[in-house]
């Protein structure tokens, strides 16, 4: 199995969210609910209307372009791309084919082959024996992005998915759900023997709306077609898609090549000339491109020093990324001393506890009440030793409910640290006589049970006692 190698080519389309349709002012709302309510004769289909071209979808594809590098055509269009399918009111799709908006690329060292734009079909809902169409979708802008067939494993074909939805989610150009079908991957898949030259038999797998789903249908896909060859049978070139349920890619039909669709120059929307500072000004959308996922990933690895896992978590959400530099900022603006320990704590208890909240609550972190300042201020009470761990979770928890200051929270809720040596030896003297086999434990060199009894003593303090306070009286009491 190991003598052939397997070559992948992806095209991931990803919806737009522009206020409005591709070729019509009804509005692009993914969250109605309602079937068929942001339609009108353009975006159904009717005969004699004339579409009108989204000025911000082409924008926003150029901005992905300025993104990963591609070149911007000078002159663009849009083609019929005609074919039959329920969920296709006119009978074509506009889209583009031999002038797209943007050529060329590299994205983590795959070559982008093309960028274009075209808009999106209707959506099926299949109930019982019988199917129903809502139009909705249909005519929302729609970006397909296609690479080199250069990607040679699974694993670098999912990595290669995420890292474009997180540039899409950078750029504020598409929420890019997989689960809400705002993007969806489809692969090209061919394996051939090892050292030939030229490609094996493509088979394409449609439609793929999960992550996982990318990686398990690519996995099965490789591994389908190497049997066939071992066994000295073809692969056929098809369509295939993902079965969940039973893990396994299935035929769907022959595969279509470019003239089964007999794409031909839209007549009812005029060529585009991109170059022209009037028309499209490439430069003040090249200033407007934020810091990318690549770059500032390397930066949060330079500046901050983080493990890689948590820089991987700040950097896949823009917003929380930016939450953390400014906590940082802020951070830095009251209390000097002890900064890379401040800044690690910073990232622990923003990816670890504000986050949980977060989740919690199914709330953004643009969302929550707790600002960088108040956090980074929670941050200096905690590395000054002013709260404990404990108490620092329930400060956050308030902080986030309600926008207060910690100080304020710490004096309305009587969280006041314990730092009094008598009253602090008074419960440490309590929890010794309550747990002696843990002392002799300790006794014996057994250091978890020092921690056990540091957990006990905290517990029953309400977690208000200074736990290094309290640890240096359990040892001196316990050695005595």
């Amino acid at each position: 199995m190991s003598q052939y190698k397997t070559t992948i080519g992806l095209e991931i389309h990803a919806e737009l969210k522009t206020r409005t349709k591709m070729f019509c002012s009804c509005l692009n709302d993914f969250l109605e609910t309602r079937p068929n309510v942001n339609v009108c004769p353009v975006c159904l289909g009717h005969p004699g209307v004339m579409p009108t071209i989204n000025r911000k979808a082409i924008e926003e594809v150029i901005k992905l372009g300025l993104a990963l590098g591609g070149e911007i055509l000078n002159h663009s269009r849009f083609d019929r791309k005609s074919y039959f399918y329920p969920d296709l009111p006119k009978g074509y799709q506009i889209s583009q084919y031999e002038l797209p908006l943007v050529k060329g690329g590299e994205l983590s060292g795959v070559q982008v082959r093309r960028i274009h734009l075209e808009e999106d079909t209707a959506r099926l809902l299949h109930e019982g024996n019988h199917s129903l169409v809502d139009f909705n979708r249909a005519g929302v802008p729609l970006i397909e992005l296609v690479t080199e067939p250069v990607i040679d494993s699974a694993l670098k074909a999912l990595e290669f998915g995420k890292e474009v939805q997180l540039i899409l989610r950078y750029l504020d150009i598409s929420d890019a759900d997989m689960e809400k079908g705002q993007m969806r991957v489809e692969a090209n898949v061919s394996v051939a023997p090892a050292g030939h030259e030229e490609l094996g038999t493509k088979v394409e797998l449609k439609n793929i709306n999960s992550f996982r789903a990318v990686k398990n249908a690519l996995v099965h896909e490789i591994e389908r077609q190497k049997e066939l060859l071992e066994k000295g049978e073809k692969v056929i070139q098809e369509t295939r898609g993902w079965n969940e349920v039973k893990g396994i890619t299935v035929s769907q039909r022959g595969k279509e090549e470019a003239h089964d669709y007999r794409y031909l120059p839209e007549p009812d929307l005029p060529p585009m000339e991109l170059t022209t500072p009037e028309v499209i000004n490439l430069e003040e959308l090249r200033r407007s491109l934020p810091e990318l996922p690549e770059a500032k990933r390397e930066r949060f690895k330079q500046e901050f020093n983080l493990p890689e896992k948590q820089t991987d978590v700040l950097i896949g959400d823009r917003y929380l990324a930016e939450y953390f530099e400014e906590a940082v900022s802020e951070f830095l603006a009251l209390e000097e001393n002890g900064k890379s320990k401040g800044i690690q704590l910073v990232a622990n208890y923003l990816t670890s506890d504000l986050v949980g909240l977060l989740k919690e609550s199914g709330a953004r972190i643009q969302d929550t009440k707790a600002t960088p300042e108040n956090f980074a201020e929670l941050v200096v009470l905690i590395l000054k030793g002013d709260v404990s761990s404990r108490i620092a979770k329930v400060i956050l928890r308030e902080m986030a409910a309600t926008g207060m200051d910690p100080n304020e929270i710490i004096g309305e809720k009587g969280l006041t640290q314990i730092s009094d040596e008598s009253e602090i030896t008074n419960t440490v003297e309590k929890i010794i006589n309550e747990n002696r086999d843990a002392v002799e434990s300790y006794k014996e060199g057994k250091t978890n049970s020092l921690q056990f009894l540091v957990g006990q003593v905290m517990a029953e303090a309400k977690g208000r006692a200074n736990p290094q306070i309290v640890q240096e009286i359990l040892k001196k009491i316990i050695e005595k």
